[in-house]
């Protein structure tokens, strides 16, 4: 008789549930959905993240961790922090609408579904946006240094703009398919900016 292999691999398991987290929201995502996707049954999910908001908040935290790899990897790709600022929102806006669950900011859909009975999960959807706010604030920091950014400028300021504007563009583009429009307004963000 062959044993099932119980290896569990939990980063796979928090990555496919970050994508239908995703997809469906927290209220959407049923636990069958969960058992479907990820391969566990009820039992298991409880005894290791300890809920279905455990394993939510779980995905919140690598949905972050992945959105902080590709503001990095942007940073890598090109010789200045506020192109690598404009590339990491085009990123966000442009490559997102075909190859993500969800054209939104998993954390902003999260801000806007959740209400003050998750207010847990709430919380730890703001702290997540403030860490990637964070990030946005030392890329400016170093475009201040470089004379990219006036020195006079608050970066946490113009940190809050970034943030905003590429939520907002992520919402405005599950209405508009036109990656042209969509493109020249990430150009208008940087063009006429506050920096």
């Amino acid at each position: 008789m062959m044993r099932k292999n119980a290896k569990f691999d939990r980063a796979e398991v928090v990555n496919n549930a970050t994508k239908l987290y995703w997809e469906k929201g927290f209220n959407g995502t049923s636990m069958r959905n969960l058992q479907d996707v990820i391969d566990m049954r009820p039992g298991s999910i409880y005894a290791t993240f300890g809920s279905k908001e455990g394993l939510f908040k779980e995905a919140l935290n690598r949905y972050a961790d992945m959105g902080i790899e590709e503001l990095l990897a942007c940073r890598k790709a090109v010789d200045s922090p506020l192109k690598a600022l404009k590339l990491f929102m085009k990123s966000a806006v442009l490559d997102y609408t075909n190859s993500a669950p969800s054209r939104m900011c998993m954390l902003a859909k999260t801000m806007g579904e959740l209400t003050e009975d998750n207010a847990d999960l709430l919380q730890e959807a703001k702290r997540l946006l403030a860490k990637i706010e964070a990030e946005f604030v030392t890329l400016l920091q170093e475009a201040q240094e470089l004379g990219e950014v006036d020195s006079n400028k608050d970066v946490h300021k113009l940190a809050r703009h970034i943030q905003v504007q590429t939520m907002g563009l992520r919402t405005y583009a599950k209405a508009c398919d036109d990656h042209t429009i969509l493109e020249t307004m990430v150009d208008d963000v940087f063009k006429h900016h506050p920096f």
